[in-house]
């Protein structure tokens, strides 16, 4: 405990515990403390996350999912309803599909990341789902173009510059693809909404994460993409998701067909 403190870990205690149940012998306990204290992130040295409640597993090289995501599944789940059909896009561990599976049952969820690794860390957690492997929208089968009723993307959104302010944990040890966003962060998030509306279905939504200083930015490239934006925040985790639904031709100015 007091080297990971002396190390900067915040949890010391916490971390000391779960890597003591973690280890079967001295020998792999201080292999793991060790690894740990050079900013391993505790996540991949334990091959698991808790993750809303539910024990996400965490290969090495895959984005550890953050506790702030968590406002991410509220709000999806609070479009959804058995049967819908869910994409949870920029997937990694497959963390925010598992929590949707588990909130509202009976969803049909299909899962896509760009990463080798992480698609087949997502197909670990989500037996039940289709995982794609691709970048972004050109990961699925075009049977589903105009099927999807909500996208759950958390697409990297640190500036490029940022990175290199990041904790070690992060900036050393997760893919480069998952943290960064472009020259503003959201250069990924650009063209998750310009490809989206192709395959939503009537009335779908996108939602993803930014951070607060990234979000009028944010809705206005949700505004342009034709949807209409709006926010949830929780302080308390320091999390901003954005929730973009889509516009229907009547509502854009263009009259739908037999209206």
């Amino acid at each position: 405990m007091a080297r990971l403190r002396a190390a900067g870990c915040v949890f010391a205690e916490e971390e000391a515990a779960l890597l003591l149940e973690a280890a079967g012998s001295s020998v792999e306990l201080e292999r793991l403390a060790a690894a740990r204290v050079a900013g391993v992130p505790i996540e991949q040295l334990l091959g698991w996350v808790d993750f809303c409640d539910l024990r996400i597993a965490v290969e090495p090289g895959v984005f550890v999912p953050r506790r702030r995501t968590a406002l991410l599944v509220e709000e999806a789940a609070r479009l959804l309803a058995p049967a819908d059909v869910v994409l949870d896009l920029c997937c990694g561990t497959g963390a925010i599909g598992a929590a949707l599976l588990a909130a509202v049952p009976g969803i049909v969820l299909h899962a896509a990341d760009v990463e080798p690794a992480a698609v087949a860390c997502a197909r670990r957690n989500l037996p039940t789902a289709e995982v794609h492997q691709g970048d972004l929208f050109a990961a699925l089968p075009e049977t589903l173009r105009g099927q999807i009723d909500v996208v759950a993307c958390n697409a990297p959104y640190v500036p490029t510059d940022a990175i290199t302010l990041m904790p070690p944990e992060a900036r050393d040890h997760e893919p480069r693809v998952t943290l960064d966003g472009g020259v503003d962060g959201l250069a990924v998030l650009r063209r998750m909404v310009a490809e989206a509306p192709s395959w939503l279905a009537p009335g779908g939504a996108v939602l993803f994460e930014v951070g607060a200083r990234q979000l009028s930015a944010a809705e206005a490239i949700l505004a342009e993409g034709g949807f209409t934006p709006r926010s949830a925040s929780d302080p308390e985790i320091g999390a901003t998701a954005v929730v973009g639904s889509l516009r229907g031709p009547e509502i854009s100015g263009t009259p739908a067909a037999g209206r």
